[in-house]
């Protein structure tokens, strides 16, 4: 019998950048979504494009966006080290970011075509009665599109698991620190465990799937 020997610190790093990435997509995405759902303005589709960018741009070069903002040099970099007093680069806090940022498309898509699904004229019907565009917005459009928001979420969540190329760019592959469970795989690989990169493709795969599955029920599933 092999006993195999698996470092799970991947795997609760990976967990933790993963919710708080996606947490962080979500808070930016959901009302930038309905913007783009709901709003005619100059320039919307190139908007759209642009902040769809990161599903196609591949990894080094978005990695190489993202060293030029959040680096030492960069403004948010800056501003980051002048607040909390250390730099943002090769932290786990930019590992947070690089997923963020990468799943953030997941999001925005998803909830700009649950919105774009919600019949106007409920809408509509709640401003005749008085109520406010807030409160149309928390009491009809949210609750009749939350199924494609949250279906977009755990895709988001899922991809920001699997982040590698900008994460490895931004944050490194530092055991304990920024090690994700892909770059820990790749280190695996490369050092020959092949015991250890089986175990941590199949943690991840299974997480993988059980998203995706709850993902394709949620968007199969009418409203009420």
């Amino acid at each position: 019998m092999i006993v195999v020997d698996v470092d799970l610190t991947p795997l609760w790093l990976t967990l933790k950048v993963a919710s708080l990435a996606t947490l962080l997509a979500f808070s930016a995405s959901v009302g930038i979504a309905f913007l783009l759902a709901r709003s005619r303005f100059w320039g919307k589709e190139w908007l759209d494009a642009v902040l769809t960018l990161p599903l196609v741009l591949p990894p080094t070069v978005l990695g190489y966006y993202l060293i030029v903002v959040v680096g030492r040099r960069g403004w948010i970099g800056q501003w980051w080290e002048g607040v909390f007093g250390f730099p943002l680069m090769f932290t786990w806090q930019g590992a947070v970011l690089a997923a963020a940022v990468v799943s953030f498309p997941l999001i925005l898509k998803s909830a700009r075509a649950a919105y774009e699904g919600v019949e106007p004229n409920y809408e509509k019907a709640a401003q005749t009665l008085g109520q406010t565009e807030l409160a149309v917005f928390l009491r009809i459009t949210l609750p009749l599109a939350w199924r494609g928001i949250l279906a977009g979420t755990l895709l988001a969540f899922a991809r920001a698991m699997g982040e590698f190329g900008a994460t490895l760019m931004v944050a490194g592959n530092l055991p304990g620190k920024t090690q994700t469970l892909s770059l820990a795989v790749y280190d695996a690989v490369q050092a020959g465990n092949d015991g250890q990169a089986t175990l941590l493709v199949l943690m991840t795969s299974v997480t993988c799937v059980i998203i995706l599955v709850l993902s394709a029920k949620l968007l199969k599933t009418k409203p009420l």
